[in-house]
């Protein structure tokens, strides 16, 4: 038996040996195999200047949008410029609402004068006629049909 002991050693030691290996071996592959999704996952140079020239032009349009917006203070400007604005219009509108109404009063006053002097100037026309009915057709109207034969 004790020669087969040594062999025995011999065996198991050969066995741990060979397991080692073997385990040394499947460490080895799957660093490269986690190596290799790594590298299968990662970019090439032109997929990172792809992505850069993308990176670049969308910063481009942002650039650009930023540059089109207003800012608070812009709008705040635009909205006391239309104020100032809007109150020159009311303020002219104002104006010409007094202007026509002292137009309208105006017109007002002198058609009144012109009604009391057809009323004074019909009042005489008929004093002169009154005598005479056949004048009336002077004015384009026609004489009352009782007073034709009156003299």
């Amino acid at each position: 038996m004790s020669e087969q002991e040594p062999e025995n050693n011999k065996l198991i030691k050969f066995i741990a040996a060979t397991v080692e290996s073997v385990r040394d071996q499947v460490e080895d592959m799957r660093g490269q195999m986690v190596m290799k999704t790594d590298l299968d996952q990662m970019a090439t140079k032109s997929d990172v200047e792809s992505l850069r020239d993308e990176v670049a032009y969308i910063g481009g349009q942002v650039e650009t949008m930023r540059d089109q917006m207003a800012t608070k203070s812009d709008l705040a400007q635009v909205e006391a410029r239309l104020t100032v604005e809007i109150t020159a219009v009311r303020g002219d509108v104002e104006q010409i609402h007094l202007r026509l109404d002292s137009i309208e009063r105006a017109l007002r006053a002198r058609l009144d004068q012109i009604e009391t002097e057809m009323s004074r100037l019909r009042s005489v026309v008929y004093l002169l006629v009154k005598d005479r009915p056949d004048m009336l057709r002077l004015l384009g109207q026609t004489p009352p049909l009782g007073d034709e034969g009156r003299s």
